[in-house]
């Protein structure tokens, strides 16, 4: 019986389409990929060892730089809640009797970190945001505790999430001195928020403690 010869087919595979693909894939996510922007604020935190990780979620962040100003920011606030902003610049203005202008309310929302007093308050929010980060700040002043800056802006965050979770958070330098640590931890109590959450850089547990054995597993 004859035998049937199978024509020869090239087995070379045009990759054409497939580099196509990859590169619209490619574009799609450098296009949609949000990068976290660079702190406006260098801060150098501690060291701790934690089983938990910090969801910053609804927060109210008071960072301590290495020169001991205090600041505060609020881009951790959720995009649903994004309008409790405009509450708080607008009970800072009506209860320290500064004049602000819609503009400057709305610059506000979009600061990358705020930290003057409420003197220069005004003049700071008339700078565009892209400019703020840029912009040397004196610190919100604390050191006095007849004139405790900090108090009213706690204050007004916690009337403006009244009913819902906020988070305190205190990001604090290495370097930076303890009576601004302690100068905020008073500007809580005299609202009457006694928990609040210490922002650290994350160390690895000691070998052998329950910690280090969890972590261990996890891994496995």
């Amino acid at each position: 019986m004859p035998s049937i010869k199978m024509p020869k087919k090239s087995t070379d595979t045009d990759m054409t389409p497939f580099v196509d693909i990859a590169f619209l894939i490619l574009s799609f996510f450098i296009m949609a990929t949000k990068f976290k922007p660079e702190e406006p604020v260098k801060v150098e935190t501690p060291n701790s060892v934690s089983s938990d990780i910090l969801k910053e979620s609804n927060a109210m962040l008071i960072t301590i730089d290495k020169d001991s100003k205090v600041y505060v920011n609020f881009s951790s606030v959720n995009d649903a809640n994004k309008d409790k902003l405009g509450t708080i610049i607008d009970g800072v203005a009506t209860s320290r009797g500064i004049a602000l202008t819609d503009a400057e309310k709305q610059n506000f929302k979009g600061a990358p970190i705020l930290g003057v007093p409420f003197a220069s308050l005004k003049s700071y929010l008339d700078i565009p945001n892209a400019q703020q980060g840029a912009t040397p700040q004196p610190g919100i002043p604390v050191l006095d505790s007849l004139n405790n800056e900090l108090i009213w802006w706690i204050a007004e965050t916690k009337k403006a999430f009244a009913g819902e979770k906020l988070l305190y958070l205190i990001k604090g330098d290495n370097t930076s001195k303890y009576p601004a640590f302690e100068a905020v931890i008073n500007a809580l109590r005299r609202n009457e928020e006694f928990k609040y959450n210490l922002i650290t850089a994350q160390e690895g547990a000691p070998e052998g403690t329950e910690l280090f054995i969890q972590r261990l597993k996890k891994q496995q």
